[in-house]
């Protein structure tokens, strides 16, 4: 089983043609997933009702069959139950999403606390824990990698030269906001989403289940070279990620 488990390819990045999410690599991903898929299951019953309806009302309701048409206007028994029963599916929705909704605003006492700052067109990062002066500091810049600089097995528009390396199974605070235009620190894998706003601080709290490279965004219209200001989230062991930043510390 262990042997079968190291042998899965999990989806952590964009693919041509994709029509389904990236696989998850936190709770709240997996939430949105699961949610995601209730909510298909109401759709199918209702559209596959919808139809159904349809067909029987052309069928039915054709004038060559009844050319003297009822003159009933009213039903009180089938508007009742078109009011009910609508009704109950949405809060068969409504509980779930907003159990969601409001852990995913839940703030959790974090290990490690990252500050991502966006720029026209690149980010920045300051791993804020570890930063005992202004000469002593844990912080860089993210810029994407030009294509013609790409190596074997490089995701183009997606690489960076710098990588954010957090430790998995930790929680995470990233603290979002923007020094210049509007923009949005957005990693699909991970099921964030966050705006950078300028002169305001938002915050989003994250648990990786795994290790792993995960790629995003920036998912708000920035300017001229909106899409080529990717990010790179790679979570990798507790020691690895005590090695890196003893590194980057020296």
């Amino acid at each position: 089983m262990k042997n079968e488990w190291n042998r899965i390819a999990y989806c952590d990045a964009a693919e041509p043609w994709q029509l389904g999410f990236q696989d998850a690599a936190t709770p709240m991903m997996q939430g949105i997933i699961d949610l995601h898929h209730d909510i298909m299951f109401f759709l199918v019953i209702i559209i596959i009702f919808v139809l159904w309806m349809l067909v029987r009302v052309l069928w039915h309701f054709n004038y060559k069959r009844n050319p003297i048409p009822e003159r009933i206007v009213h039903g009180t028994t089938i508007e009742i139950i078109w009011t009910i029963i609508p009704s109950i599916i949405l809060m068969f929705i409504a509980i779930p999403s907003f159990a969601l909704l409001y852990s995913m605003d839940e703030v959790v006492d974090p290990a490690i606390t990252i500050k991502a700052i966006g720029h026209q067109w690149y980010w920045s990062y300051e791993y804020s824990d570890y930063n005992t002066s202004d000469e002593e500091s844990l912080a860089f810049d993210s810029y994407m990698i030009a294509e013609d600089d790409l190596e074997l097995g490089q995701l183009r528009l997606l690489e960076v030269d710098n990588r954010v390396v957090v430790p998995a199974k930790t929680h995470l605070r990233f603290i979002i906001t923007s020094a210049d235009v509007l923009h949005s620190w957005a990693v699909p894998s991970l099921g964030v989403k966050c705006d950078a706003v300028p002169g305001r601080l938002n915050q989003t709290s994250i648990f990786i289940k795994r290790e792993g490279v995960y790629y995003g965004q920036c998912s708000e219209i920035c300017g001229t070279n909106h899409a080529f200001m990717p990010i790179v989230v790679e979570a990798v062991s507790l020691d690895d990620y005590v090695s890196w930043v003893s590194n980057k510390l020296d």
